[in-house]
This record gives structure tokens, C-alpha cells and sequence, in this order.
């Protein structure tokens, strides 16, 4: 069953080289390698366990939109149609077999500023502890009544 949603492989692919730049972080050229990487990971590992119900094409598209995004795994697996665990389990497993192969990952910082020249803004915010002056408990001219006065 080939998925067609958008952001899948098969509906990616169709994307000018630009615009498939633009949106996942590596060019065209670089994903295919990836993806090779990928199948070269396959055929080395023992078969075991479920299959996942992702090809490699989508589980590195996953990779790069965490990478590129950080959104929460939560958020991810309910894109992708997996449980957050599972695509937890993918990044992990997506990102070992690329440094083993030799790409090196940059992170959230450098996949955004190389796309679109964002810039980073800083904000220094103090947090140092002060004091606060409070009125005491049993301050005579602070309260305004005593229990006993009331009738």
C-alpha cells in the first residue's frame, strides 16, 4: 500500500528540486544517498521482528522533519500514522545507521540556517532571586478587625 499523503515520499518526490530542498533540509542527490545507506543497513541486519509499515523513503523523511522541526514524537507519530514509540524507535535507529555510513547530522541550528539563512536571536532573561516584602501574620495595624471585637 503506497501512502499519497502529503508530506509522504511518493507525494514528495514530484517536488522541484528546490522546493524538496526547502523542505526537508538536503538536496535530492544527498536523500538518495541516504536512502541507499538505508538499504545497505537493511541487507546487513538479521530479519526479526514486525516489519514496519514505513519504507525507508518515508522512515528518512520522518528523521529529517524531527531534525528539522523538533516536534514532539506524539506529534510525529500522529502524522506519520505510528505510535509515538515507533517513531521514536525510527529516529534512533535512522540517525545510527546514517553515522555509521559516514553522514554527519548537524543539528536543529544548521539544517534551518543552511535552507533559509534564518538568524537566531538571543534573549538573555534574569532570573536571580529577590526578596519580597510581605505583611506579617499578625501584625496589629495591618489587621482590621480582631475575632474577639465582633459580637
Amino acid at each position: 500500500m503506497e501512502n499519497t499523503k502529503r508530506g509522504s515520499w511518493s507525494w514528495l518526490r514530484r517536488l522541484k528540486t528546490k522546493d524538496f530542498r526547502r523542505l526537508t533540509g538536503v538536496k535530492q542527490r544527498t536523500f538518495k544517498q541516504m536512502v541507499g545507506c538505508l538499504e545497505q543497513r537493511e541487507a546487513d541486519k538479521a530479519k526479526t521482528g514486525r516489519e514496519l509499515e514505513l519504507s525507508l523513503e518515508d522512515q528518512l523523511l520522518l528523521t529529517l522533519q524531527y531534525l528539522r522541526e523538533y516536534p514532539t514524537l506524539y506529534r510525529l507519530g500522529i502524522d506519520w500514522g505510528v505510535h509515538e514509540t515507533t517513531a521514536g524507535r525510527v529516529v534512533k535507529r535512522v540517525e545510527e545507521a546514517l553515522i555509521k555510513y559516514g553522514f554527519r547530522l548537524p543539528g536543529k541550528r544548521k539544517l534551518r540556517a543552511e535552507g533559509e539563512g534564518w538568524g537566531y536571536e538571543v534573549i538573555v532573561v534574569d532570573v536571580a532571586e529577590s526578596s519580597m516584602e510581605r505583611p506579617q501574620k499578625n501584625s496589629g495595624p495591618t489587621t482590621a478587625a480582631r475575632r474577639n471585637a465582633t459580637p
